[in-house]
């Protein structure tokens, strides 16, 4: 008799319905997909599928279940599942989209999509997703809200440019669209007075934004942004992970002697955490020796402006990630320091040896 290794229940997430599909893997390294139900995205659906789970897999223990970052649909679920002590996994959704490309089926569905889901699950040991801190949920909201704001408000500004300089410029447009701009501008203070009073509220997280916040050029809607969309770094293990989470790591292609693809970030992850880096490595560049240099040798390596200042957003990146797990303020002369400890310990053993 075949023995079960692992329990999938695969969710593909849509605004009012849950297309759920369940799966086994056995010691013979075979999968099986059985009952697929389409189920409505509320509690009642949610209670639903833990029936179908006792009935058809035996029961909860060891059933994972993976689902999809859909926007804001799969949020509901997920909290559900981890209250009741359940095992979950959000995938990202490009995962999911080049996980299916190498399947046999190319038809793309939400009964597809959560075949995927469960096979993707069978065959991967995924990370379990833990709802974030109240406090990071909070601040996510609020600088994802400042985010619009200022896009809105940066096209806004564009109107009132290409108005000011028509011809016969209409008097009551450019005011309505000042006012706008001044309506926004008192938005985006009070949110950012919003997020001053969480951080004052809170001694830890307080700490570790003036931590960040000694890193050239990060300020603390910088280091709240970083904070906010990784959780804390709840799940990142290592600075290449956070880079990649980022979509700050170079992919190249090439194959043989005929294909030549340039190096470019993948942009595949987190898009607030590339924006908020942008004006902090600028500044870290213009005011920081360190960074300074950092730009003028990939400058010159490569001879491409744009991606020295994504080398630079990927070390700052890697800098405020590294403040935050050790607990130390940044120090300029570090690598002076490091360098000078080398220096003696080198002389140290050249005199042992005389």
């Amino acid at each position: 008799m075949q023995k079960v290794i692992k329990k999938v229940v695969g969710i593909d997430v849509s605004q009012k319905t849950l297309d759920v599909q369940m799966g086994m893997f056995y010691d013979s390294l075979e999968s099986i997909l059985f009952t697929h139900r389409v189920l409505a995205n509320n509690e009642k659906g949610f209670e639903r599928i833990l029936e179908l789970c006792i009935k058809d897999l035996g029961g909860l223990d060891n059933v994972e279940f993976v689902m999809e970052a859909t926007g804001v649909y799969h949020e509901k679920l997920a909290y559900y599942l981890c209250a009741k002590g359940l095992k979950v996994s959000i995938v990202l959704p490009n995962k999911i989209s080049n996980y299916m490309r190498t399947l046999v089926t190319k038809t793309i569905t939400d009964k597809t999509c959560a075949e995927a889901l469960t096979r993707f699950g069978l065959e991967r040991n995924l990370d379990y997703w833990s709802p974030p801190k109240k406090v990071y949920k909070e601040l996510r909201r609020l600088v994802r809200e400042r985010d619009q704001i200022v896009l809105e408000r940066s096209g806004v500004k564009n109107q009132l440019h290409a108005e000011k300089a028509s011809k016969d410029p209409l008097e009551r447009t450019v005011a309505r669209l000042e006012e706008r701009i001044n309506f926004l501008n008192s938005q985006e203070k009070e949110i950012k007075t919003d997020i001053d009073l969480i951080i004052s509220r809170d001694g830890v997280l307080d700490h570790e934004v003036k931590l960040m916040t000694s890193a050239p050029g990060v300020g603390v809607l910088t280091a709240v942004t970083i904070l906010a969309e990784t959780n804390g770094f709840e799940l990142i293990k290592n600075k290449k992970q956070l880079v990649s989470y980022a979509g700050l790591d170079v992919r190249e292609k090439s194959s043989g002697t005929s294909v030549r693809g340039k190096a470019r970030i993948s942009k595949k992850g987190n898009k607030y955490l590339r924006k908020a880096m942008h004006l902090p490595a600028l500044t870290a560049i213009k005011w920081n020796e360190n960074y300074k240099a950092v730009y003028a040798r990939q400058t010159q390596k490569h001879g491409i402006k744009m991606k020295s200042v994504v080398a630079v957003q990927r070390r700052l990146l890697e800098l405020t990630y590294i403040l935050f797990k050790t607990q130390t303020a940044y120090d300029k002369d570090y690598e002076k320091k490091v360098a000078h400890q080398k220096d003696n310990a080198l002389h140290r053993l050249a005199q042992d040896c005389l």
